[in-house]
This record gives C-alpha cells, sequence and structure tokens, in this order.
C-alpha cells in the first residue's frame, strides 16, 4: 500500500522496479480518470501553440514547479498568475516601443516573474531567437488563464491547484522518459507527450 500510494511522488523509484512498471502498464482507475481530467484541461491551453511556443510553455512550466518546489514562503496559483500576467504586460508594452516593467502584488509572484525573466535571458544567449518576445507573452497569457481555471477545475487541490497538475504532468513526462530509456513505454492513451 505504501508502494502503490507514494512511489514516484515521495520514493524515489528505480526505472527497472517490477511494481512500478506493472504500475505503469496498467493505471488504476482513478489515476487514469485523474490523468484525462487533466488532459481535458491542458488541451484547450496548448491546441493552438506553434512548436516553439510549446516548447516555451514547457520550460516556464518547469521553471515555475522547480521554483515552487523550493520557495520560502511556497507561492500558490495566485502568484503564478500574477507573476505570468505582469510578465506579460512588460513584454506586451515593450512590443509597442514603451519600456515600463509591471509590477507584482507580491513578493512570491515578484520571484517566479525573476525566475522566468532569467529563463528568457538564458534563452537568448544560447542563441537568438525571432520573435521572443511575442512568444513568450502569448505563452505567459495562457499560463496566467491556467492558473485562474485551475481551481474551478480541480477543487480539491485548493489554492494550488495549477501547481499540482503542473507537477502531475512534469512526474508523467520523467516517468515516460525514464520507461523510454529503458525500452519499457506502456501505451499511455491519453496521455501529454512532451516533444524532446
Amino acid at each position: 500500500m505504501c508502494c502503490a500510494t507514494k512511489r514516484q511522488v515521495e520514493i524515489s523509484c528505480p526505472p527497472d522496479c517490477p511494481y512500478l512498471s506493472s504500475a505503469r502498464a496498467h493505471p488504476a482507475a482513478a489515476v487514469q480518470r485523474r490523468r484525462e481530467r487533466d488532459v481535458r484541461f491542458l488541451l484547450p491551453l496548448i491546441r493552438d501553440l506553434r512548436d516553439t511556443q510549446y516548447r516555451l510553455l514547457l520550460a516556464f512550466q518547469a521553471t515555475i514547479l522547480k521554483h515552487a518546489r523550493s520557495a520560502l514562503p511556497s507561492p500558490n496559483d495566485q502568484d503564478v498568475r500574477d507573476a505570468a500576467g505582469t510578465l506579460a504586460s512588460t513584454l506586451e508594452t515593450a512590443r509597442k516601443g514603451i519600456i515600463y516593467e509591471h509590477q507584482t502584488a507580491s513578493l512570491p509572484a515578484q520571484r517566479i516573474a525573476g525566475e522566468l525573466r532569467a529563463l528568457m535571458g538564458q534563452i537568448e544567449r544560447e542563441g537568438p531567437v525571432k520573435g521572443l518576445e511575442r512568444d513568450a507573452a502569448a505563452v505567459l497569457r495562457r499560463i496566467e488563464q491556467g492558473a485562474r481555471e485551475a481551481a474551478a477545475a480541480f477543487a480539491e487541490d485548493g489554492d494550488r491547484a495549477y501547481l499540482a497538475l503542473l507537477g502531475r504532468m512534469m512526474a508523467d513526462a520523467a516517468a515516460d522518459g525514464a520507461a523510454h530509456a529503458t525500452g519499457d513505454h506502456p501505451n499511455r492513451p491519453g496521455g501529454l507527450v512532451i516533444p524532446g
């Protein structure tokens, strides 16, 4: 029971664990329903994104999740929404030729926005990306929308519904990556495929 409830969440399982392989191949009905709910929520947010925007969305979400796991005080969905919205507003204002940095309402949101700005700077340093600010603003608006709507879709997760969704999504992506590496990739209908 402990293995079934804590694997890949609190217990770092080796990829060759037979119990983990079996659970991936035959997920419990509740887990499968949760994945389907997650996918139904995510599809409208990613449906018409171009490949570069989709990759940027994944990078932003991974950065937000990594920050949320280690930050004190711990951010909630409102902080994510505020950070994404203010950074998108700053980028949209800059595209109009006006240099003005919009400010977040909370310190956790300010820290998330700083992490996202740093990621954009890193992307720019690795090589100029045409339309980065435009694509980033569009993606940040999707993150803002997701953080706003997640509480209604996943009420059981409270004020961290979007962050919990990101955690599940990234855990599934990591599990899929481990399964690909070991050659044990089950057919998971409805799973979110993360491009490499």
